[in-house]
């Protein structure tokens, strides 16, 4: 019995059959080359950069409203046990700030200029500043604004998906501080006063 062999027409076709590949890489070296002025941003970012823009520009203004408040709370505290709530603070302030670069410095990227003009800065800011009567009112508003920003990072988050993964991962990753940070504060709320009260917002 004759063995059978493959014809040329289907060999050719073996060789011919490029594995899947994501670009070509003399396309995207000239891609890279025609749009230097656009610095950043290639021809694949998927999301619309202005509106990109004035949402980092929200969060900005609302990551700045959380360094102010926390660090008025960690000087201003006073009470019993107020020592550690204040380094609490204070600590906090400090990761506020780290997030406030991170967001300046990507709306820079994508050719912006971050606003960190004082007037309208509330109005921008998705949490309020509220300086608190006392220890736990301090706290507790800063729970409430934790609470706050947790809950438009996750929207945010689902908003820029794959269409800008990298503000995407940014925001993963201060929406996970933001979370300790609303622990610690509950964990201080419930030493303080026992059960939370949190006003509505």
């Amino acid at each position: 019995m004759a063995t059978a062999h493959p014809s040329k027409e289907t060999a050719n076709t073996s060789k011919t059959v490029k594995e899947p590949f994501l670009s070509d890489v003399r396309m995207l070296r000239k891609q890279a080359r025609a749009h230097l002025s656009e610095g950043v941003m290639t021809p694949a970012y998927g999301a619309d950069v202005d509106k990109t823009i004035e949402i980092l520009q929200s969060v900005l203004a609302t990551e700045i409203v959380c360094v102010l408040r926390y660090t008025m709370h960690a000087v201003s505290a006073t009470g019993i046990s107020s020592e550690a709530v204040k380094k609490e603070f204070a600590e906090h302030a400090r990761e506020e700030q780290e997030h406030m670069m991170k967001v300046a410095e990507r709306i820079n990227q994508l050719g912006g200029t971050p606003n960190f003009n004082p007037e309208g800065l509330a109005s921008r800011s998705a949490s309020e500043y509220v300086e608190g009567d006392n220890l736990v009112d301090m706290i507790r508003e800063n729970l409430v604004a934790e609470r706050i920003a947790v809950e438009h990072y996750r929207e945010l988050i689902k908003y820029f998906g794959d269409k800008d993964p990298t503000t995407r991962v940014m925001l993963e990753g201060i929406l996970g501080n933001e979370e300790e940070h609303a622990n610690d504060m509950h964990d201080l709320l419930i030493a303080h006063e026992g059960t939370p009260n949190l006003p509505k917002h």
